[in-house]
């Protein structure tokens, strides 16, 4: 079905993308029922009646606003991992045209060839860049002049 690993990765990484994008939009449905349905004011003369008729519908929104928030903060979770599995998906080999890569590999009359090259030089060309040397250098030693009160005791004891 599929042709190399990469197809697969991608794939499974557009489906995490889509189940991401789809929880996003049922969210936001849920988000605009809620906002369109009718808000009613209770006006009443006695204050504590309208606290506690109040209360009960106040509460049901923080919780519904709570799930709303969890289901946005989850779909938006899911959303960023098929963007990551996407982005980091193995690249594949591109073909090049073997006339490139002749022309590449032609050294230069001026270059020198690898087998003109010492041994340690395509050790080093062949290996990662070496990162730069640090070179350490201590502190010079310093006398210190000494106190004629360290020259009273030295001569009292020597």
């Amino acid at each position: 079905m599929f042709k190399n690993f990469r197809d697969k990765i991608a794939l499974s990484g557009i489906t995490v993308l889509l189940m991401g994008v789809a929880l996003l939009i049922f969210t936001f449905i849920n988000a605009y029922g809620l906002l369109t349905q009718s808000l009613s004011i209770i006006a009443s003369e006695d204050l504590v009646q309208t606290f506690g008729e109040a209360l009960a519908p106040l509460i049901a929104t923080c919780i519904r606003i709570m799930y709303l928030g969890v289901m946005g903060w989850i779909g938006s979770l899911v959303t960023i991992r098929g963007v990551t599995i996407i982005a980091h998906a193995p690249e594949t080999p591109t073909a090049v045209p073997q006339n490139i890569v002749e022309s590449k590999q032609q050294p230069q009359p001026a270059q020198k060839t690898e087998t003109e090259k010492p041994e340690n030089e395509t050790k080093q060309t062949e290996s990662k860049p070496s990162e730069p040397e640090f070179l350490v250098i201590p502190p010079e030693q310093v006398s210190q002049p000494e106190t004629e009160s360290k020259k009273d005791e030295q001569d009292k004891n020597g």
